[in-house]
């Protein structure tokens, strides 16, 4: 991806409570039974058996590997991961990908049976002064991952029975921050926030992230001041939102009485010893805004990196989050995160007590809404992932513009994979890693499908078509960018596979069974979507993350459309201005009504050149992802959205001339035939680019 496709993908990913007088989180003496955490979801099977609980240490790199392994799909006792075969697989996927994608600095954890296996930093910390990766001490922003710590404590409130899973959310938030109806009949519950099934819209540009500490909110404060619109009723399907964990965070709080980040570090990190895992940020104290991170941790954080155009690695500034904490503003080490995974492994045990219950614990491997098409199912806010040999990983992926770390637990292995990247360029290796350990050292059970069929080839027509994403704003500027971010070309080859064509790339597809039944496998690994099919056509499909629905749109919803009237417009309007110099004293030979409209049209046609040369020059500058999403919208959006409206109001009044223009004056004193002709294309080109342009949004400059 280059320029605007490369700040899609960060920003796409980013790509984000009663006081305990002991440490550790104490549950009710008589656990409450998942079915009741979540009345409806059906009865689950029994948890398999667990290994006794371990003590409250994690070995290091040279007593990893003798911990009991877990049971593999088939049964039989899951191979024992030997460090060293692991630390050299390792070595060189990480080097390579280091050396290929430009990526500063790695950190990396593996554990299984309850052992640390392997623990590794790769590369620089910083750069000036140099500073390597300790897996022990270097925190990396883990981005998204930090969902995980707000769910377990959610669901310890559910377990508790002071938070119903099935209760609207309002009735735990305070008055100010409570989710308004918008003419919606069904409130947002518990659960829709877990599954990110509320149906808000998804912004991010402008207000996700902050470098500069003065511009921090606190959480409640950024809550009331970004309150996203609902675009749908809740329940339907899942829209990634991380304002609806900010929301769970803040009815965490605002139920016990304690601080977000307290309530992390009393009731996880504390109990866990995870003493190098924290919520909050390193700045000045300031009223108002959580205290700061300790300067004894503030000074290990590693900077952020991109690679630049001159060839090298620039440092970018810290990225606050604080206002969205319990969305996303987690700072961990490798260490912590193995930790953290032996316990996630464990059914939340840790020594003698417990972080969470065994039932949180099936509810985190169970789906809220079951699906039967192999596409991740939120099981209460966790990821499921679809892994080599028919294994299902859980965890969660998190991304900041610089920084992308990817966490996957699989209980049938008894194994957890952790990765940080801090380079936005690394966001590849940290997606794929996990899943390249379990495909390495676990094997797959068969090689992914690469063949097409001709079923599928002759249901081209069934399937083509371009779709859009959900995860995206719906009104304003933001709307703009999000019809051009989130689409994805769908097209059947003839021999019978489906691509996937986007900002994001290309992927090729097959049918896993019956082509007419919508369901495809990836040809290059595990991943799968989903079309749903109405009428002998498929009207909008989801992916293996199941983060968006994509929704079939019409020919004005598409980029090409877009692109096609946008080089129609510059050329009539390079026409309008040629003909005014080019033109002859016969043909200025013009009615008043024609003399006014073309005046009009040559200012149209200045104002049509200046827009679409300022939104290309923005585009030019979209390379650096941070200033994308910091400067939002920015001089050259505001002005060149301003110019297309002004553009388009003006022809309304071209469009009124029109009759005039054609019944002219007398012979000699009116334009000729192909000059009103003329006349006539350019208006009805701009008329087309303006009504699209006020379908995407890109006409309303005072809206960032």
């Amino acid at each position: 991806m280059r320029i605007l496709p490369k700040a899609a993908a960060a920003v796409l990913m980013a790509s984000l409570c009663l006081p305990m007088a002991s440490g550790a989180q104490q549950l009710p003496s008589a656990p409450i039974p998942y079915e009741t955490l979540n009345p409806k979801a059906a009865p689950r099977a029994p948890a398999r058996p667990r290994p006794a609980a371990r003590p409250p240490s994690v070995p290091t790199t040279a007593t990893a590997g003798t911990g009991v392994a877990g049971e593999t799909p088939e049964g039989l006792a899951a191979p024992t991961l030997a460090p060293e075969q692991l630390e050299a697989y390792l070595d060189g996927v990480i080097g390579s990908a280091m050396a290929r994608d430009r990526i500063a600095g790695v950190t990396v954890s593996v554990v299984q049976g309850g052992q640390v296996v392997l623990k590794k930093g790769y590369g620089h910390a910083s750069l000036s002064p140099a500073r390597l990766v300790d897996p022990d001490r270097t925190l990396f922003r883990i981005g998204s991952i930090s969902k995980t710590f707000t769910w377990i404590l959610l669901m310890n409130e559910i377990q508790a029975g002071r938070i119903r899973i099935d209760a609207p959310v309002n009735l735990y938030l305070p008055e100010t921050l409570q989710v308004r109806d918008q003419g919606f009949a069904q409130p947002v519950e518990v659960a829709h926030l877990m599954d990110h099934s509320a149906g808000f819209e998804d912004r991010t540009l402008g207000q996700l992230m902050e470098r500069d500490f003065n511009r921090e909110r606190p959480i409640a404060q950024y809550l009331r001041q970004e309150r996203p619109r609902r675009v749908r009723e809740p329940g339907l399907f899942p829209t990634y939102s991380n304002y609806g964990v900010g929301l769970a965070g803040q009815a965490l709080t605002y139920v016990t009485g304690q601080p977000f980040e307290e309530l992390v570090e009393t009731r996880i990190t504390q109990p866990l010893g995870m003493t190098r895992t924290t919520f909050r940020e390193p700045h000045p104290p300031r009223a108002g805004i959580p205290a700061p991170m300790p300067q004894a941790l503030a000074q290990d954080v590693s900077e952020g990196f991109r690679w630049t155009a001159a060839g090298g690695f620039e440092a970018r500034p810290f990225e606050y989050l604080g206002h969205l904490a319990p969305a996303g503003s987690a700072s961990s080490t490798a260490a912590d995160m193995a930790r953290y995974m032996i316990v996630l492994l464990d059914d939340g045990a840790y020594g003698e007590s417990r972080i969470f219950s065994p039932a949180t614990a099936r509810a985190f491997r169970t789906p809220l809404r079951p699906n039967e098409a192999g596409v991740n199912d939120w099981p209460h806010g966790f990821i499921a992932y679809a892994l080599p040999g028919g294994r299902k990983g859980y965890g969660h992926a998190g991304g900041t513009l610089s920084f992308t770390s990817n966490m996957v637990v699989v209980p049938d292995l008894d194994l957890g994979v952790f990765v940080s990247v801090n380079t936005e360029n690394g966001a590849e290796l940290a997606t794929r890693l996990p899943g390249a350990v379990v495909g390495q050292f676990f094997g797959p059970d068969q090689a992914p499908a690469q063949q097409g069929t001709p079923e599928l080839a002759r249901l081209g027509a069934m399937y083509n078509g371009h779709f859009l994403g959900t995860r995206r704003a719906y009104v304003g500027l933001e709307r703009f960018v999000g019809f051009i971010l989130a689409g994805v070309s769908v097209r059947v080859t003839p021999d019978g596979r489906l691509t996937t064509s986007g900002l994001a790339g290309t992927q090729t597809w097959v049918p896993d069974g019956d082509p007419a039944a919508g369901r495809f496998v990836s040809t290059t690994g595990s991943q799968r979507m989903a079309f749903m099919i109405e009428n002998g056509k498929a009207h909008s499909f989801r992916g293996t993350f199941n983060d968006a629905r994509f929704q079939r749109v019409g020919l004005w919803s598409q980029p090409q459309a877009l692109a096609w009237l946008a080089a129609l417009t510059i050329l009539a309007a390079v026409s309008t201005l040629v003909g005014l110099a080019l033109r002859n004293r016969r043909d200025l030979r013009q009615t008043q009504i024609q003399s006014q409209a073309s005046l009009i049209q040559t200012i149209q046609a200045v104002l049509w050149l200046l827009a679409i040369g300022l939104f290309v020059s923005w585009v030019s500058g979209a390379g650096d992802t941070a200033k994308v999403v910091y400067t939002w919208p920015g001089v050259r959006m505001i002005l060149a959205s301003a110019c297309a409206l002004v553009a388009s109001a003006l022809t309304l009044a071209t469009l009124a001339s029109l009759i005039s223009i054609w019944r002219g004056g007398r012979r000699l004193d009116s334009w000729p035939v192909l000059r009103k002709v003329g006349f006539t294309a350019t208006t009805l080109i701009y008329a087309a680019f303006a009504v699209v342009l006020l379908h995407w949004g890109a006409l309303t400059p005072w809206s960032s």
